[in-house]
Order: structure tokens, then sequence, then C-alpha cells
């Protein structure tokens, strides 16, 4: 039951930052022009590959913290935030995918 609840919390918090995400997108779309002080796509990536990457050393410290035996560390945290790490890895792979099949897709265009 508590991976039900875990799993559900970690969906709340993707919808969270999806949110966020679209509500920074928003003004960049009315602007045609670069509007100054708006973060850039690579920027955006950027923060995004540094968030996946900080997660996935809180989950290896965590879990190095279980192995040498500190008593305020449970397993079921170590496992959250393992599995963690593995979704944000795995969905910034799908993002990363989807990113080189549209740069070839427009490489591939006729001029």
């Amino acid at each position: 039951m508590s991976q039900g609840i875990e799993f559900n919390r970690l969906l709340l918090e993707m919808r969270s930052m999806q949110m966020d995400a679209m509500a920074k997108a928003k003004p960049a779309a009315s602007a045609p022009a670069a509007v100054e002080g708006a973060p850039s796509f690579s920027d955006m990536l950027g923060q995004a590959v540094n968030k996946v990457n900080s997660t996935q050393q809180a989950a290896t410290a965590l879990a190095n913290a279980f192995e040498v035996g500190q008593s305020n560390v449970d397993l079921t945290d170590v496992m959250i935030a393992s599995q963690k790490a593995s979704v944000s890895f795995q969905a910034m792979t799908q993002v990363r995918n989807k990113l080189v099949q549209a740069y070839q897709d427009i490489m591939q265009m006729p001029i």
C-alpha cells in the first residue's frame, strides 16, 4: 500500500513540475522575440538534467548510508529514492530521444 501512495506522490510531483514548465513556457510562446530574463530552452534542459543528476546522487547517498548501517535510514526510503531516480532518468532519456528524432526529421526536410 505504501508503494501506491509513494507512486501517487511521485506522479503528483511530476505533474506539478509539468505545470510549472508549462506556466514558464506560456510567456515565451506569446512573444516571438526572446523575452529578456526568460530562460532559454537550453537553460531549461540543463536545469532538468541537473535535477535528474541531483536525484540520482541523493539516491546513491541514501543507499550508501543504508549499506554502512546508519540507523536513521530506512530501506523503504532507499527504494523510493532509487525508483524516483530511475523514473526521472527514464523520462529524461525519452525527452532526449524525442529531441534527437525531431532534429533528424528537420535535417531530412527538403529545402
